[in-house]
């Protein structure tokens, strides 16, 4: 199958930011802390000037807001019907313990909706993305493109996926209301990509996200057939308000049975 152009032209810049962040992954790094208290290392920032670059030189009348230059005032981004959202090194607390979950995070937001997606994994080489023309896709290393689809729960047991590095003791609850279970566990945003490919069935966030962890994966999620709401059942939106933090909320990809209590 073949992947539009600008679909190509930013797995290729997500693919370069992946590069960038391995020839540091690869040395005795240091760790900052933001004000936030989240980590911050050389990845980090490598790979969002090497994202930023990207963008801009194939059209710098887009915007580019990123995780590490989210400063730009909300009276100017209201403004915006169309953007690019990144996270350059979505799980920094993965990359730190060196097990490979982390990932490049790039959507581009149009009219508050992720139409576009591209989610790479610079440790396995593989990439999702997802357009309107394309669909949902999973890439492998070696250039080969399957589309993916989310999965039919049927007669067995419910695949819920869960954070490595976020324990909810609101989880423990939802498992009840789910029933017959097992727990898929994964860092960063490869947890929505999960249910994307049909590898997980359900992912229950009950703990804190910002816009540029979600918005990549959720493109993924929503053009291979699934959905990320709210716990009332709500789309999640973007660039809406002054904050950059997402609700909590439910990703799911069989709609043939309920999922929020």
């Amino acid at each position: 199958m073949t992947i539009d152009h600008q679909l190509d032209s930013i797995i290729s810049i997500a693919k370069a930011a992946g590069t960038a962040i391995l020839e540091i992954y690869d040395t005795e790094f240091e760790v900052d802390q933001k004000e936030d208290d989240s980590p911050l290392t050389a990845a980090d920032l490598a790979s969002h000037k090497q994202i930023k670059a990207g963008l801009e030189a194939l059209d710098s009348n887009i915007p580019v807001l990123s995780e590490e230059s989210a400063e730009i005032p909300y009276e100017e981004r209201k403004t915006w019907n169309r953007y690019w959202l990144v996270d350059p090194l979505d799980g920094t607390k993965e990359f730190i313990k060196r097990n490979g979950e982390f990932t490049v995070n790039i959507a581009l937001i149009e009219d508050s909706v992720p139409v576009l997606g591209v989610v790479h994994v610079p440790v396995s080489g593989v990439t999702y993305a997802a357009s309107e023309q394309t669909g949902a896709i999973k890439q492998q290393p070696s250039g080969e493109v399957q589309e993916i689809t989310i999965a039919t729960v049927g007669e067995r047991s419910v695949r819920v996926v869960g954070s490595r590095s976020h324990a909810s003791p609101d989880l423990a609850a939802y498992l009840e209301f789910v029933g017959e279970h097992t727990m898929v566990p994964m860092g960063s945003s490869l947890k929505l990509c999960l249910v994307a490919e049909g590898a997980a069935d359900v992912y229950p966030r009950h703990g804190l996200t910002s816009e540029w962890d979600t918005a990549a994966a959720q493109a993924v999620v929503e053009h291979a057939g699934g959905i990320v709401s709210d716990w009332q059942g709500k789309p999640i939106r973007y660039n809406t308000k002054a904050e950059f933090l997402n609700p909590y909320f439910v990703v799911y990809g069989d709609k043939s049975r309920s999922w929020i209590p």
